[in-house]
């Protein structure tokens, strides 16, 4: 009997031994296995104040004129009650709900029904089947590339309408605004629910799970690390580029339709709104292949950071200065503009080419030239689930020994640009910058967190080479 106890006691002993080494290994990747008092405040606030802030913001464009401060004074002074600008927000409509539905599942037709063309007649660009990174537990997904071509049909759709057909009006996004933001979180809330069921009950792969036990954590951040219907639905590339960025453009340009019915013009500053973001969207369907490797897709796991952020977020607070364009027209001086435009196309100019050299790199071992020599790099190894033992290389040359962010920082300079198209009488429209700040801000925390625990010493010199994250000599 007592030989039998301690046999099992070992047993007991190796398991949870084996438990750990599972949790330290895959602790270098993704989201955390335990979940500290901060984090879990922080995450019980973004879940209540979240989608209030999202009101909050296209509220005050519909009835205050995209005043942030007025629906605040009048409801401390008792000038309006909150049921007063409760019942002045437009409701959800069968109308709404019909064209978001109609607008998912032709988005989702698109992502798993057409196989990629795009990639048999356009010079460079990378689209088909494709390879994402291996994850925590050693896995290989692959996944069928075809955003650009989504976005492509999409646009000749609607152009095609509102040029020939005239099925619909071109400011259908914008006069259905509220009541669409009503479905957007229905399908957020719903999304981020199922893949929660999924991640307990019936897991693609239950290796690449998190479970820690505390609802809201699990909840917010996702259990599973690639939930997937199917061969190719894969519920991370198809939220975060569909049907939110997709319709970014849509929105865009519904938006320059109500100005332009309105005003009898459309602005150039609303142009600038649209030709920076259009060149941003554009620029991340031609470049979906080399998003397989970044953070989104390598790291987070899927949930309501993910699902309900991808749906109503990213929408409705990334499209902000085309909305305020239309309630504030402003035609900018040329000079100014053209500041503007130079800005946005300088940081879109470093945000690429600073990918495209780390995609150069990564595609070559090494094997290139960055600025004319042969990059520099550190050599770093690190360990799977399954003890894999994997190499890479953390590059030291070209924008990358300026700062470890650099693409973050021609990111924010083209956020900044989007913004000052707007002039300066409100705040609202700077949002994003400010958003886009602390966002990518806590991104190099969390990747150098994540890099610190995953390379070990070997991160160590490399930020001892690379010493700054995003701007030279400053941070």
């Amino acid at each position: 009997m007592a030989a039998h106890q301690e046999k099992k006691l070992a047993e007991d002993r190796k398991h949870q031994n084996m438990q750990n080494d599972n949790k330290t290994s895959q602790g270098q990747w993704g989201r955390a296995w335990e979940v500290d008092w901060f984090s879990l405040a922080s995450i019980l606030f973004l879940l209540m104040f979240a989608p209030l802030i999202v009101y909050y913001f296209i509220m005050s464009c519909a009835q205050y004129q995209c005043s942030l401060t007025d629906p605040l004074l009048d409801l401390v002074t008792g000038n309006k009650h909150l049921s007063d600008i409760w019942n002045r927000t437009p409701m959800l409509t069968y109308r709404a709900a019909a064209i978001y539905s109609l607008w998912v599942t032709f988005q989702v037709f698109l992502f798993v029904s057409i196989p990629d063309f795009c990639h048999k007649f356009l010079p460079g660009y990378v689209g088909g089947v494709q390879e994402g990174a291996v994850t925590p537990a050693g896995v290989v997904n692959k996944y069928e590339i075809n955003g650009l071509q989504a976005w492509i049909i999409t646009h000749v759709l609607w152009f095609a309408n509102a040029s020939c057909f005239h099925f619909f009006s071109p400011t259908i996004i914008f006069d259905n605004w509220i009541p669409l933001l009503w479905c957007a979180n229905i399908l957020g809330y719903s999304v981020s629910t199922f893949a929660m069921i999924k991640g307990y009950f019936f897991p693609t792969n239950a290796k690449d799970c998190k479970i820690t036990g505390n609802f809201f954590y699990d909840y917010m951040m996702g259990i599973e690390f690639n939930p997937r219907v199917g061969k190719w639905f894969d519920f991370k590339l198809f939220f975060n580029g569909r049907p939110g960025i997709v319709a970014w453009t849509l929105i865009n340009l519904s938006f320059a339709a109500k100005q332009q019915e309105l005003y009898g013009e459309v602005t150039n500053s609303m142009i600038l709104v649209n030709v920076l973001q259009g060149i941003y969207v554009l620029d991340f369907f031609w470049n979906e292949a080399w998003y397989l490797k970044t953070i989104d897709i390598c790291h987070d796991h899927f949930g309501w950071y993910l699902g309900w952020g991808d749906c109503v977020w990213l929408p409705y607070l990334y499209t902000l200065q085309g909305l305020y364009l239309v309630y504030h027209p402003v035609q900018l001086r040329t000079a100014y503009a053209i500041g503007v435009l130079m800005l946005g196309l300088l940081g879109y100019y470093i945000f690429r080419m600073t990918n495209h050299q780390k995609d150069l790199f990564r595609r070559t071992n090494g094997n290139c030239r960055i600025w004319g020599k042969k990059p520099e790099y550190i050599e770093c190894s690190y360990m799977s689930v399954d003890g894999t033992k994997y190499y890479s290389k953390l590059m030291t040359s070209g924008f990358w020994g300026w700062a470890r962010h650099f693409n973050y920082t021609g990111d924010l300079m083209g956020s900044l640009a989007y913004c000052l198209a707007c002039g300066f009488e409100h705040m609202l429209p700077y949002f994003y910058i400010i958003y886009m700040t602390i966002l990518l801000t806590h991104r190099c925390i969390r990747d150098e967190h994540r890099c610190s625990s995953k390379y070990g010493k070997d991160w160590k010199c490399y930020t001892a080479v690379v010493p700054y994250r995003l701007l030279p000599g400053i941070f």
